[in-house]
């Protein structure tokens, strides 16, 4: 049995823990509730444009309209942008977005590279020892779209200079506190993408009469608007990884906190138990002790 000493050295260990992941949990409340803000703010201008794009999708011979909407007859070359974190102390986040990343693109016969957000997703690519061809980490929290429009035009440059035929983006979509789901859907080539079911389920469908009016002519703006879209999925998927991650990390804060709480009362209870026995084995001891003395001075 474990001494007192022991005991409040486990107790206090305990104590400690709990202060910690109690703050953690509040850093990733705040956090959270920005992130969430984040999303809501570009949600608008992101609906906008896909109907624009689904629009321009659904023209006849659409994929001659713009590099980025037409299909490579032979994929050779597959690019996945997965974004994990920098940090852990998520639960599964990480893990849940790199099995199933994995297991996706396990059957795919084309060699398939990635392209990784966040240092966590980096290394656990690695350990497997997968193609990771770049990484962007130390995004702020939330960020702006100056700070990753670099990965966007870095997937369309690739894409629109032959190195890979398909991109994927592989992401975690934030729909409440408690419900975080992985996503992954094509990218590039823009043209089969947008003429199936909204993303996500998110944007309801164009209604059949839309009309929509160019200025000043369609090759302009689908020259302007493609690259720059594909960019705001990339910004938005981040902005959505981000406001999961800080959840998950906010639900597994409170989770350890309130594990280290009943921790906590468990070690009390035990310590009161050896401090009580202590006690009494001492008692004992001056009880045995005084007999002894009184036993002796009657012989």
């Amino acid at each position: 049995m474990p001494s007192t000493r022991e005991m409040r050295l486990r107790i206090r260990s305990v104590r400690n823990i709990s202060q910690v992941t109690r703050a953690l949990e509040a850093v990733s409340a705040s956090k959270v509730r920005k992130a969430m803000q984040a999303v809501a703010a570009t949600r608008p201008y992101s609906e906008k444009a896909w109907r624009v794009l689904v629009h321009l999708a659904n023209q006849p011979g659409h994929a001659s309209l713009h590099p980025l909407l037409q299909e490579r007859e032979t994929v050779k070359h597959v690019l996945v942008l997965m974004i994990s974190s920098d940090r852990g102390l998520a639960g599964s986040y990480n893990v849940n977005i790199l099995r199933s990343t994995l297991e996706y693109f396990h059957q795919v016969k084309q060699p398939v590279s990635y392209l990784v957000v966040g240092r966590k997703g980096r290394d656990m690519m690695l350990r497997r020892r997968m193609n990771v061809i770049a990484e962007f980490s130390d995004l702020p929290s939330p960020p702006t779209f100056f700070n990753v429009s670099a990965i966007g035009r870095l997937t369309v440059d690739d894409f629109l200079d032959g190195k890979f035929d398909q991109v994927y983006l592989s992401y975690t979509s934030f729909h409440n506190m408690l419900r975080q789901d992985t996503i992954i859907r094509k990218l590039l080539p823009l043209g089969g993408v947008y003429s199936d079911e909204p993303r996500d389920g998110s944007i309801p469908a164009l209604p059949p009469d839309s009309i929509f009016t160019y200025e000043p002519d369609q090759k302009e703006i689908l020259d302007e608007i493609i690259p720059r879209f594909t960019a705001l999925q990339v910004y938005q998927a981040i902005l959505s990884s981000q406001a999961s991650e800080h959840a998950a990390r906010m639900v597994a804060m409170r989770n350890a906190t309130d594990n280290a709480e009943e921790l906590l009362g468990e070690l009390r209870l035990e310590y009161n138990k050896v401090r009580q026995q202590a006690i009494t084995n001492e008692m004992l001891d001056i009880t045995g002790g005084a007999e002894a003395l009184t036993g002796a001075s009657r012989v």
